[in-house]
């Protein structure tokens, strides 16, 4: 079931991921909800969003910079990484940006 994340009052920083798929599945199922699961366990991790049809968007949202910066140094990470570089990803973008607002129906959509 898809969520949206619960995030804290900001700032806060995200890091977006947005990937175009090769036609090599091979462990990618497993190898993604592993780094989700590693990433939870991550100082500073606040929460992840996910949606995946023709481009695939990936979000996760981190207390500060030195959080983001620690998990992608991450050693099972970085394997996850290289395996995407090799044989799971045709293209990619990675885009890290400090959150300034947030805000939602409960705020009456202003921020």
């Amino acid at each position: 079931m898809a969520e949206i994340a619960t995030t804290p009052v900001p700032p806060y920083y995200t890091v977006i991921f947005t990937s175009l798929r090769t036609s090599d599945d091979d462990g990618y199922g497993e190898m993604a909800v592993r780094m989700v699961e590693l990433a939870q366990q991550q100082e500073g991790f606040l929460g992840i969003e996910s949606a995946r049809e023709e481009v695939g968007i990936t979000v996760s949202y981190w207390r500060d910079a030195e959080s983001i910066r620690r998990w992608k140094a991450q050693v099972e990470h970085r394997e996850a990484q290289r395996l995407g570089r090799s044989q799971w990803y045709a293209d990619y973008r990675v885009r890290v940006a400090r959150v300034e607002r947030d805000y939602g129906p409960e705020s009456g959509g202003v921020a």
